[in-house]
């Protein structure tokens, strides 16, 4: 670490650094993010485009008494860099390392969590408005973009904060360059001279002595106002801010210390909603970063000198739907796709060259992407909506109201659904089950394995309804794949191990898991009945009944939360038709799940198979007591 870095251990200490020595330390700076992201995997393009910028607000402003809120999150490594977590990055987003995110417990300077984007505005109006009830003095700021002003909730929050009027400071840190690129000395000198205070009283002075002046009166007075916002609209950008009551400053070149520290002291000192547009470069020192930003926004470890992943052996879920995508699409000229600023993240990127006409990636707009899809199914076509399960959840209402209700043949693909591992509690979908399954007229499948999963994706598109498939990050379990695929039998489970003493119901990820459960227990002489359920709904719930009269005790397997999830709607089968079994419920708990790679934290829930059979002895020390049938086989399918 160089010699810069080492002196700086929290804010304070930036502001004794000259403005030479803070351009030596954001090099520092950028050298420790590209080191510790290439070991962990993270995001890395857009922290590489805030790191002068992040330098700027923590030696302006006075944290942790001052507030800075960072929108998504993924922006907010320097500023851990900046507020004693330095030494802590060789393990960011590792199981008991910093968050990947910004994150209260985790330090005084975390303001608010914050891991999906959009939000920061509305926190930040939220905390100046209780300052401003409670009679304090602080500066609230919100650092939006990198992809945030796509999404609605930034303008609902722009919307109310501009009418409330309370002094706040939003940061809309622009990275994509093609929105503005007007950096130059005007632009400069047109910041310089609104962000002062004397030149708001100037031109109220000028317009009170224009009023009284005989010759003159209010009427040219109110002309020459005319004439004042004419040529506001003709030399200052960002009007559209302004009319919403933020004074709008900008563009402002991110990267050039000299001109954005005045700036954010300026905007400091102003009364009322200020937006300060920043123009940055996402990857900005890392060529492969700058060169391909969209890889490098969300990347797994890599090789520092080549920028290349390191690639896994195996097919991801990601990987094979982008296949079968294509494939169904050539085949099916109704077929479109529907992406909510994830293109790549969900493998749409070649779908979205070769039919860019049947692609729409709506950006940070989940609730438009559904409703969207369901205009597009009422019109005949076919859409496929790809969305991470944590995000889903934002369109809960559109689920119900545009497409159930209405029982539109629109397929949700929920891609990273169960634990995601490293990103932590803010992106697990370990919801969905929960949050879906009790809506009318929606299937719902999760698939053990990659053979599993294609079947699916056809079943669903001869469905005249509407379809949910969710499945994990990262690879399956690297079967070989069927050269043709089948069309599944909605709510038909499917049987891999007889037993006699316990039957297991796992669905999606779990049924792997539950496979080596079985062979542990087996090597302890005990067999347990394994079944796939495949379908979440409808559940098999003929042979659910029968594996409940024919067993006292059953457990189901999932990688959702317990609470209202797969293993609730078995309890409900049984107890609609009065069967009476001992279930165990294994999933989830009830409780935010930390950062971690999947199998530490499988561990850690007790949801390893090891934990499985130690809980399920635990929970029938006399099961293995009973004599034991022969297993079939249980191969991968």
């Amino acid at each position: 670490m160089d010699k810069i870095l080492n002196r700086i251990d929290s804010p304070k200490d930036l502001k004794t650094l000259s403005i030479p020595e803070m351009y030596e330390l954001a090099e520092d700076i950028r050298k420790v993010l590209i080191d510790s992201v290439a070991a962990c995997g993270g995001h890395l393009a857009a922290n590489l485009g805030v790191v002068e910028l992040t330098i700027a607000l923590h030696y302006v402003f006075n944290t942790p008494q001052d507030k800075i809120i960072w929108d998504v999150g993924h922006q907010s490594y320097v500023h851990k860099i900046l507020t004693g977590r330095k030494n802590r990055m060789p393990n960011l987003r590792q199981f008991g390392g910093i968050s990947g995110f910004p994150k209260r417990e985790e330090s005084i300077y975390d303001s608010f969590n914050t891991g999906h984007s959009s939000t920061s505005i509305s926190a930040a109006l939220g905390i100046a408005l209780a300052r401003d009830i409670q009679k304090q003095d602080y500066a609230v700021v919100s650092v939006t973009g990198d992809g945030a002003m796509t999404g609605g909730m930034t303008y609902e929050a722009l919307n109310h904060a501009g009418n409330e009027g309370t002094d706040m400071i939003v940061v809309l840190n622009d990275n994509e360059m093609s929105i503005s690129r007007n950096v130059g000395a005007m632009s400069g000198y047109l910041n310089r001279l609104r962000t002062d205070p004397s030149y708001t009283r100037t031109k109220e002075e000028i317009e009170n002595v224009l009023t009284k002046i005989p010759s003159i009166g209010p009427n040219i007075a109110r002309a020459a106002g005319r004439l004042k916002d004419t040529l506001k609209y003709l030399m200052v950008p960002g009007l559209w801010f302004e009319e919403l009551g933020f004074t709008y400053i900008g563009p402002v070149n991110g990267h050039n210390l000299e001109e954005i520290i005045p700036v954010l002291k300026n905007a400091r000192r102003m009364k009322g909603p200020v937006l300060i547009h920043t123009i940055t470069e996402k990857g900005r020192g890392y060529e492969p970063a700058r060169q391909n930003p969209d890889v490098f926004h969300g990347i797994g470890p890599f090789d520092i000198k080549t920028g290349q992943q390191f690639k896994k052996a195996l097919k991801t879920y990601t990987e094979i739907f982008g296949e079968v995508m294509l494939q169904i699409a050539a085949q099916d000229q109704r077929i479109v796709a529907v992406t909510a600023a994830m293109t790549s993240g969900t493998g749409l990127s070649n779908f979205s060259r070769l039919y860019p006409e049947r692609f729409f990636d709506v950006g940070i707009c989940e609730q438009h992407a559904v409703t969207l899809a369901a205009g597009l199914a009422r019109e005949g076509l076919k859409p496929v909506v790809c969305i991470y399960s944590t995000f889903l959840q934002r369109a809960y209402d559109q689920i119900v109201h545009d497409v159930a209700l209405q029982n539109l043949p629109v397929v949700f693909a929920i891609d990273r659904a169960g634990l995601v591992g490293e990103d932590g509690p803010t992106h697990h979908g370990v919801f969905d089950l929960s949050y879906l399954r009790h809506i009318p007229n929606l299937t719902i499948m999760a698939p053990a394995n990659e053979n599993e999963f294609v079947n699916m994706l056809h079943t669903a598109f001869t469905l005249n309804s509407p379809t949910a498939i969710r499945y994990p990050r990262g690879a399956g379990e690297g079967i070989k794949m069927a050269a043709q695929h089948e069309i599944l039998i909605p709510g038909q489970a499917e049987t891999l191990a007889q037993g006699s003493e316990l039957a297991i119901i796992a669905i999606g990820r779990m049924v792997g898991i539950a496979k080596d459960v079985v062979q542990l227990m087996q090597n302890k002489g005990i067999s347990a009945e394994l079944v796939n359920a495949r379908f979440i709904k409808p559940l098999d719930k003929d042979l659910i009944c029968k594996l409940g009269r024919n067993y006292r005790r059953m457990l189901t397997l999932e990688d959702n939360c317990v609470a209202g999830g797969f293993g609730t709607a078995i309890l409900e089968v049984l107890a609609e038709h009065n069967i009476k079994t001992d279930l165990l419920r294994l999933g989830i708990p009830d409780e935010f799940v930390e950062q971690g790679r999947l199998d530490i934290l499988l561990n850690l829930l007790n949801l390893d198979p090891e934990s499985i059979v130690e809980t399920i002895i635990s929970r029938w020390p006399n099961i293995a007591n009973h004599p034991t049938l022969e297993l079939l086989t249980i191969g991968k399918n």
